[in-house]
């Protein structure tokens, strides 16, 4: 067992250098390029809204990881479709051949990049559709990027989805015309979209493994959700994996207003403190009631549901939650941990037990190396 989760680790960490891929598009405020991390949360996102299958986002978490090897590429853009086909194949092999699940997850891309299933489609609508509401929903989007979106409506691979998304389509016309999400269902679903997009502007006290930022808090959910698809072997009886990935994908979305709260902040103290507890449920209440009110109340529970932390699909995302900061400090140095001093006793208590209780053989693997690690 302990060979198997040190793969799964490793196929993880890789995982992590997605979240220096940088995109064309840029986020909403215009501040900065979208990475391909935060990018394939957004649309995994994208996908939970409008009502996709468990096995459609898995795929959006794992659609772009070829990107590692091969980079982004831009829609705007000439490339020569064969050879990139093949160089992408070739990155797909060895970036999932990491993981001992590596065939299962292949399979799966395969699936997506061949639009091989109904899942495939609605997940190549969800990836076909955000980058065009990426532009549209900005404030003062960029005029070569309207013009893109334009000519990719027109004739690009956006096109088809006149036919299969009808009516997300003729809102995108609509606000290419001058005007804005509508008040509907389609109207409110989009204006929560948008607002979830400042998510990937909130930054987080660990860093990427490479030590050359902060990570931020758009980019960590898709790493979660991604750790939770992975490990899912180490779930407890009862977890289902699709319920912990939606849970994963939205449990950060409150940090739009309340910004992280580092765990070993304050010895503990600010995270978790009753001020806190009671701005993020303000923050929950606010943002999750942008949507249509059935998925609202939908959406606010199942985050209530991980903030309790008392069901096993829960208590698993809980863990996770405590163990890929952890492996992020063990891989980067642990500066995330200098900063605020921790001990091993530190995060035994606030890690270990988190992690203990939702996957006991990820503790026992963890524990050990970070142990070694602190003890240097």
């Amino acid at each position: 067992m302990s060979e198997r989760i040190a793969r799964q680790i490793g196929f993880l960490c890789e995982a992590d250098r997605l979240k220096s891929i940088d995109r064309a598009n840029v986020l909403m405020d215009l501040s900065r390029s979208e990475n391909s991390a935060e990018h394939s949360w957004h649309v995994a996102l994208f996908a939970m809204v409008f009502g996709a299958s468990d096995r459609a986002i898995a795929m959006l978490l794992i659609h772009d990881l070829v990107e590692i090897d091969v980079g982004d590429q831009p829609i705007h853009l000439g490339h020569d479709a064969a050879a990139l086909a093949e160089a992408e194949a070739r990155a797909a092999a060895r970036i999932f051949g990491l993981s001992p699940d590596g065939p299962s997850l292949l399979a799966m891309w395969r699936e997506f990049e061949a639009h091989g299933s109904p899942d495939a489609v609605m997940a190549k609508r969800m990836d076909h559709g955000q980058p065009l509401f990426q532009v549209l929903l900005a404030p003062e989007p960029r005029p070569d990027h309207v013009g893109i979106v334009r000519d990719n409506l027109d004739g690009g691979r956006a096109a088809r989805l006149h036919r299969e998304w009808p009516e997300a389509m003729a809102a995108a016309r609509a606000m290419l015309a001058g005007g804005a999400a509508g008040a509907d269902d389609l109207g409110r679903r989009l204006r929560f979209l948008a607002e979830a997009d400042g998510l990937k502007s909130v930054y987080r006290a660990n860093t990427l493994i490479d030590g050359s930022r902060h990570e931020n808090s758009g980019e960590h959910s898709w790493h979660l959700a991604l750790y939770a698809l992975a490990l899912s072997d180490l779930a407890g009886p009862g977890v289902r994996i699709g319920r912990v990935i939606r849970m994963l994908l939205i449990h950060d979305l409150v940090e739009i207003d309340v910004g992280d709260v580092p765990l070993h902040s304050a010895a503990g103290q600010a995270h978790g403190s009753a001020e806190v507890q009671a701005a993020e449920a303000a923050a929950a209440r606010r943002i999750f009631g942008l949507l249509p009110a059935g998925q609202s109340r939908a959406f606010l529970s199942l985050w209530q549901e991980f903030e309790a932390a008392a069901s096993p699909d829960a208590i698993f995302a809980k863990a996770l939650d405590r163990c890929q900061p952890a492996v992020q400090n063990l891989r980067s140095g642990g500066v995330g941990w200098r900063d605020y001093g921790v001990s091993f006793a530190d995060i035994e208590h606030r890690v270990g037990r988190k992690v203990a209780l939702g996957a006991p053989a990820l503790w026992a693997w963890l524990r050990p190396e970070v142990a070694a690690f602190l003890s240097d």
